[in-house]
């Protein structure tokens, strides 16, 4: 029943649930004691049991109202138990949450006032404050309270590395995984540490993908450091893992478009982001784009690029510098008089007569031995904007 024996400190009605059946047994039976032994009095018993019920219904709808949000339910606690430290950390809870940090400040003292071991109290009264000597010292204090306080480890191991104290946040980013070893901002937080370069960060970020195998944020980070450390294979394998976890998420698939760019992948390119499109549009409700549609469209500029190609006459000139060609009646064929030089048609024969001038090629345009189809708008447009 909780008066001889407490269950705890009652944060809800769910703690007194059980306990409370305790206490109905026992009414009951004592109105069944009466009920028997004062059959005269039978109505006076159900008039009191009456508003007995009346009284407890009018108590659970002013109850309600208090459940009515988390900010009504925690005034309400604040207004029942005023000198309860615990009262007065859940409201400075929410009114962190709420991004009212100088009245969450306030009541944080007020918990640490009450009762001043109180560890999470310190730890979530250094976040709040500004002053980096002030908030180690609650860390710390929390730390000296609750040895195995994770997130007051870990937000000390933050604070120190803002601070470039960077081997005591080493330290306390190793005891923060010692103590939790799946704590996945501390593996993070390491990585930062030791930068883009540290030989470390690679191991971290794997262990950070496998530990949230169902998250594409943490599994396209890794996949982002592959990619700058030039391990394109790799990095795409990831950017599908990440794509397998999430099939909208834009990130993995901008990772993999870059690589598929790099190598020349068009028709997977535009594969790929075709069907990204077409789950994003089915996601938002849209009508889906139909993707046959697209891939005839991209076969058949493909085709004519390549026959646009075969007919342009600029594939058929070398490139070359300024020459002078000069005739002669005994030397039929053009004799050039500068010196390294060479011009030439390809598709065409040229006749040479005693009366033809003089004769000068000034020819500087090249050709390209490699084609590469454009790329589609919507790619390029995608791909420019990311």
């Amino acid at each position: 029943m909780n008066l001889l024996v407490t269950v705890g400190f009652v944060i809800a009605e769910r703690v007194l649930y059980i306990p409370s059946l305790g206490c109905v047994l026992l009414i009951v039976y004592g109105i069944q004691l009466l009920w028997n032994a004062h059959i005269r009095h039978r109505q006076t018993i159900v008039g009191l049991t009456i508003l007995l019920l009346i009284t407890s219904s009018f108590r659970v709808v002013i109850r309600n109202r208090d459940w009515r949000s988390r900010e009504s339910l925690l005034r309400a606690g604040l207004l029942t138990l005023p000198h309860n430290a615990k009262m007065h950390y859940n409201y400075g809870n929410f009114l962190r949450d709420t991004a009212r940090p100088e009245l969450a400040i306030a009541h944080y003292n007020v918990a640490l006032r009450l009762w001043p071991m109180y560890a999470s109290a310190h730890n979530n009264l250094g976040t709040l404050i500004s002053n980096e000597a002030e908030a180690e010292e609650h860390f710390l204090a929390a730390i000296r309270y609750s040895a195995d306080h994770v997130n007051a480890h870990y937000n000390l191991g933050q604070l120190y590395r803002k601070a470039n104290r960077s081997s005591e946040s080493e330290h306390m980013l190793k005891r923060c995984i010692r103590l939790e070893p799946t704590f996945t901002p501390a593996y993070i937080e390491l990585a930062r540490l030791g930068g883009p370069n540290n030989p470390s960060v690679g191991p971290l970020l794997i262990k950070v993908a496998s530990l949230n195998p169902t998250d594409p944020y943490y599994i396209t980070l890794y996949a982002h450091w592959l990619l700058d450390k030039g391990s394109y294979i790799k990095s795409i394998k990831y950017y599908w893992k990440a794509l397998a976890a999430s099939n909208f998420h834009q990130e993995s698939m901008l990772g993999a478009s870059r690589i598929l760019k790099k190598f020349g992948q068009y028709s997977r390119l535009f594969q790929l982001i075709t069907r990204w499109q077409s789950i994003i549009r089915h996601r938002r409700g849209e009508s889906p784009l139909n993707p046959h549609l697209y891939l005839h469209g991209w076969q058949l500029k493909t085709e004519l690029s390549g026959k646009a190609k075969a007919y342009d006459p600029d594939n058929t000139l070398i490139p070359v510098k300024h020459c002078i060609y000069v005739k002669s009646v005994n030397n039929p064929t053009p004799k050039d008089i500068s010196s390294n030089c060479t011009c030439r048609t390809s598709s065409k024969t040229v006749l040479w007569t005693k009366n033809d001038p003089v004769r000068k090629c000034n020819v500087n345009r090249t050709r390209s031995n490699k084609y590469k189809p454009s790329t589609p708008i919507m790619i390029q447009h995608l791909l420019d904007t990311a």
